[in-house]
């Protein structure tokens, strides 16, 4: 079980007022703030979120490979948190629509530090 995953920033507050606006549309909340870290907490789940500045006091990066999927209750839901986040000046990594053969829809972006962004929906519910 994975308890949760931590995405780097370099601004703390902005990334935060970018988080609350995008994981709100998925009901998510925070659940602890520190001055470095904020986690959120989504419905029906374990799992976390954290967007953090580094530990190590050095810069955020972004790994090429890394994404973060999220789950949408709907194709709507894909739609509506993809063009927030593009509003937001995420950068378009992929418009909503059918992926794999159509076997689900979904969206990809980059958040305001870069990070892979891809938010998700399946007909049957089911996840990745």
């Amino acid at each position: 079980m994975i308890s949760h995953v931590t995405l780097g920033t370099n601004d703390l507050l902005l990334a935060t007022k970018y988080y609350d606006k995008i994981l709100g549309l998925l009901e998510a909340k925070q659940l602890a703030k520190t001055e470095n870290v904020v986690f959120y907490q989504f419905p029906n789940s374990t799992t976390k979120l954290a967007i953090s500045r580094p530990y190590d006091g050095q810069l955020a990066s972004n790994g090429n490979g890394t994404m973060l999927a999220l789950t949408a209750g709907s194709k709507e839901c894909v739609t509506e948190i993809y063009k927030l986040a593009i509003s937001l000046n995420s950068k378009c990594e992929g418009e909503p629509g059918p992926r794999n053969n159509g076997a689900y829809f979904g969206a990809y972006f980059r958040d305001l530090d870069g990070n892979k962004i891809a938010v998700f929906h399946r007909e049957n519910g089911a996840g990745a």
